[in-house]
């Protein structure tokens, strides 16, 4: 599914974010931007070392906050890493919307043009799917209907699942912005 907002594209896709050839793709990172497993664990296995060892040069970030490596080996030249909340830790919906503004000032301060998001703590974090995609997409939606550089924001969703959350939540929204 796809959506104009403004000047920029904003697309839905079910697929692998590490297959993304956009300009960045968003790690759903730790604080300590450890590449662990689930989203982390396939960027690090595709991108090869050389971002974990900028990760540990950047040292750490905060909940809510984004940083910027290189991509390694992927077809993305760079990755920025988001840290999300896990649920229970508290004020976890501004904190998540947080790590999606972060991300997309990150590109726009690095001048991308494009950046593929997954559906950010939603893993073992355990944020709700549908908490996260009214989140990140209003904030999305919100953020580029000011000025930006970015041509295209894309969401690649894990699974028909959570595709369809994201679809059916973006249509809403755009239903209440038209």
């Amino acid at each position: 599914m796809k959506v104009q907002i403004n000047k920029t594209e904003l697309e839905l896709i079910e697929g692998d974010l590490t297959e993304q050839a956009t300009d960045a793709i968003v790690n759903a990172a730790n604080a300590q931007l450890i590449l662990g497993g689930g989203v982390a664990g396939a960027i690090r296995k595709k991108g090869g070392p050389k971002i974990q060892e900028e990760c540990n040069k950047i040292g750490g970030t905060f909940v809510g906050g984004a940083v910027i490596t290189t991509g390694g080996n992927l077809k993305a030249k760079y990755v920025i890493h988001a840290v999300g909340p896990r649920m229970g830790e508290g004020n976890e919906d501004e904190k998540l919307k947080n790590a999606t503004l972060n991300s997309l000032k990150v590109a726009d301060e690095n001048k991308l043009k494009s950046i593929a998001f997954p559906a950010i703590s939603t893993g073992i974090f355990g944020f709700p799917m549908d908490r996260c995609a009214k989140i990140m997409l209003s904030t999305t939606i919100d953020y580029l209907s000011k000025d930006t550089g970015l041509e295209k924001v894309v969401f690649c969703l894990w699974g028909k699942e959570a595709y369809s959350v994201f679809e059916n939540e973006l249509k809403q929204q755009m239903e209440s912005i038209n």
